[in-house]
């Protein structure tokens, strides 16, 4: 047994030990909402969330009767290029079907949705985890239509004293990306998850957002022994709105199986709801199987038949995957890595790397400031820099002003704090306030003989072997400068009278 499974188990209050070395078995189930101006099959716009309830139907999405759908050619096009994207085969033939159920967000008793002829087929999805190359196959990836939402006067639908419905959402074009069983443990259900998210941001298909659901993830778990390849029983889990709450419940699953298992009782197939509160899952109802909801073919929607040319339109405009560019950046510019998986995070954060590499900044300089400080204050105000007041622009002025050695990195650093939001021109600024740096030999050097004279431990300490003594030396001559000395040049200075 792997050490992740006897840790949960334990979590859920057995023994911490199992008798059988189990193995999780999981799949991922992802809808997509999909970045389309109107609906699947009427007019409506796909915009909701800050509509007024039921602002946003028509007759069509609300399945009066006599009404007619009609294909969203761009939906279509969508769920190609994240087919492609994903490695699928896509089919000569597809088709749409009803899948009947009866719930009160779904005003038509059926969903229009596809079963047996889907738009794509045999994908893939590999990422990097722990050293490790992961492959998770893609079942399908299949279009159809989203449902209503449901407010319930409580946390839970079992609690609820009274419900309201609201249809703005129903027939927002959805995508369905039906992951193989191929994931063994919460964390590469995590991983996969936001692989899978980066790339439909990417292509511009999806906004990614877990917590407003127009991207959410069910999770099916099961157990079996290790080494056998008979699967075992599948619980659906679902309600989960973060990467954290999906890799929390599946661990949470994952371990619950096996305490009922090793306490003597059974698993039945089921769904359960993610309870955030209580970091468990709770039983919602028995899970459906195919059959239950009497697939047949949608008699309003002629099949589709997408052409190799239609296919190949769509994947010559498909635009560099993140790995891919990654892999590029770091053999095109000589960056490492780490710094290449930062800047690919988002296809706007590498436009714009590349954006300020091509307005002549070094390209290791440009990902050094755009990883790290950058990246931090975007993070801390929640503007990117392409949005900010700095800008681009202003970025590419400060770090021409730090190549060329007329600010140093102190001075460049407290520039772009100050500016990030506020705007300016780190030049004029540079000149008007007199914040060049300091890089006169001479004019240093007698700094670097003040900062001995007033430093003697550091100095002895320094010249005893210890390293690190010399920054309060440094730190001297920085601040009778303001901050503006050529670091590199006093370290040297330091160096050649200590060496004496």
């Amino acid at each position: 047994m792997t050490g992740t499974l006897r840790d949960a188990s334990a979590a859920q209050g057995g023994s911490g030990e199992s008798a059988v070395d189990h193995e999780a078995v999981i799949g991922l189930e992802v809808h997509a909402q999909l970045l389309t101006r109107s609906k699947m099959f009427c007019g409506c716009p796909a915009t909701y969330v800050e509509a007024e309830p039921n602002d946003n139907t028509c007759p069509v999405c609300l399945g009066m009767p006599g009404t007619l759908p009609v294909i969203n050619r761009r939906a279509v096009e969508y769920t190609v290029r994240t087919a492609l994207a994903l490695n699928c085969v896509i089919p000569d033939f597809t088709k749409f079907d009803r899948k009947n159920y009866f719930y009160p967000d779904l005003p038509k008793g059926y969903q229009i949705s596809k079963y047996d002829l889907p738009l794509s087929v045999d994908g893939h999805l590999e990422f990097d985890l722990d050293g490790r190359r992961v492959r998770c196959g893609i079942t399908r990836v299949h279009l159809e239509e989203d449902t209503g939402t449901l407010h319930h006067a409580g946390d839970v639908l079992q609690s609820a004293t009274s419900s309201l419905v609201d249809y703005n959402r129903s027939g927002v074009p959805l995508m369905e990306i039906v992951g193989e069983p191929d994931l063994r443990s919460a964390a590469e259900a995590k991983e996969y998850l936001e692989r899978l998210r980066q790339i439909l941001m990417y292509i511009g298909v999806n906004d990614g957002n877990l917590e407003q659901g127009s991207f959410r993830c069910d999770a099916n778990v099961s157990i079996r022994p290790r080494g056998t390849e008979t699967l075992g029983v599948k619980v659906e889990i679902k309600n989960m709105n973060s990467f954290r709450a999906v890799q929390r419940a599946v661990e949470y699953e994952i371990a619950r199986q096996i305490a009922v298992l090793d306490g003597g009782g059974s698993l039945h197939q089921e769904t359960r709801g993610w309870v955030e509160a209580r970091g468990a899952t709770i039983s919602q109802r028995s899970k459906e199987q195919a059959h239950d909801y009497r697939y047949f073919p949608e008699p309003d929607l002629a099949p589709l038949v997408l052409g190799a040319e239609f296919v190949e339109e769509v994947r010559r405009a498909l635009p560099e995957l993140p790995e891919a560019r990654a892999a590029r950046l770091i053999e095109q510019h000589g960056i490492t890595e780490g710094e290449a998986v930062l800047l690919t995070a988002t296809r706007e954060q590498a436009d714009s790397y590349e954006r300020i590499v091509g307005r002549g900044v070094s390209a290791g300089v440009a990902a050094r400031w755009l990883g790290n400080d950058v990246l931090r204050l975007a993070n801390a105000d929640h503007l990117p820099l392409w949005e900010s007041g700095l800008g681009e622009d202003g970025l590419v002025a400060l770090l021409g002003l730090v190549e060329a050695g007329t600010v140093n990195s102190t001075t460049a650093k407290a520039l772009l704090e100050e500016l990030y939001l506020a705007g300016g021109d780190p030049v004029a600024i540079v000149r008007d306030r007199g914040l060049g740096q300091v890089s006169d030999t001479d004019a240093l050097g007698a700094l670097v003989d003040a900062a001995i004279t007033a430093n003697p431990k550091a100095v002895a300490d320094f010249q005893a072997g210890k390293e690190t003594a010399l920054q309060p030396v440094v730190g001297h001559v920085m601040k009778a400068t303001r901050g503006r000395a050529d670091a590199r040049l006093v370290n040297r200075l330091l160096r050649e009278r200590l060496s004496g």
